[in-house]
């Protein structure tokens, strides 16, 4: 592929909800244990630590994604994509920032009348199952995600590869680009920097208070009415 490319995050930037909460909430449902309703209650400890500003923000946040593919050790791999659309459908979806996929569309529209083969791609932390749902529903070409361990077919409660998050998630988009302009990023955190700085054009969406002074101070759009 030659083509150029728009890329964007998922969690806060396309959806206003984060991944975790869908997919605790179908654990809850579909594979039920001890450990996944007391999962939110043993960690709000940490959470007003962080808050204070003696944990570290996107540690926490990495922390916080292993600890929840734990609870889906066990589940076949047809049962995680089914997780995946039932996240999208009933959590991701309705909440979906409709002025920022429009934006998307528009520009992707634009950038294929001129190069056919332009792609979009979705760089999310989100588990790929959650990421690959989300993906088909707005047509993303290519959908970078945090992949889940499995092992003869099912999850064995790890992750494949690190979190897709801040200089890992730019890494993954830049060998996937290998070379090929990116045109557009979105992003919404502090932690999408690195994402939106390899882009000819940037574009902060919600911002975090991170990213927003970030943006001030390097002349990217920011987007708040999404």
């Amino acid at each position: 592929m030659t083509g150029p490319i728009i890329v964007s995050d998922m969690d806060g930037t396309l959806t206003r909800l984060e991944m975790w909460r869908g997919v605790l909430a179908w654990i809850r449902g579909h594979h039920p244990s001890p450990a996944a309703r007391r999962f939110v209650a043993v960690r709000l400890p940490r959470v007003a630590l962080v808050r204070l500003g003696l944990i570290d923000r996107l540690r926490f946040r990495s922390d916080w994604v292993r600890d929840l593919a734990t609870l889906l050790r066990g589940v076949d791999e047809p049962g995680l994509d089914a997780m995946g659309e039932w996240v999208v459908e009933h959590h991701l979806w309705p909440a979906r920032r409709e002025s920022a996929l429009t934006r998307i569309g528009h520009e992707l529209s634009d950038l294929r009348r001129g190069s056919p083969d332009a792609q979009l791609i979705l760089a999310t932390g989100s588990f790929q199952p959650v990421g690959a749902a989300f993906g088909r529903r707005i047509g993303a070409d290519v959908v970078l995600g945090t992949p889940l361990a499995v092992v003869d077919g099912l999850a064995t409660g790890g992750l494949a590869a690190p979190i897709q998050s801040g200089d890992q998630k730019a890494a993954a988009v830049m060998a996937l680009a290998d070379g090929r302009t990116i045109v557009q990023a979105y992003g919404d955190s502090g932690s999408d920097i690195p994402l939106l700085a390899l882009a000819g054009r940037a574009v902060a969406v919600a911002p975090d208070a991170l990213l927003r002074a970030e943006a001030a101070r390097r002349g990217w759009e920011v987007l708040d009415r999404a």
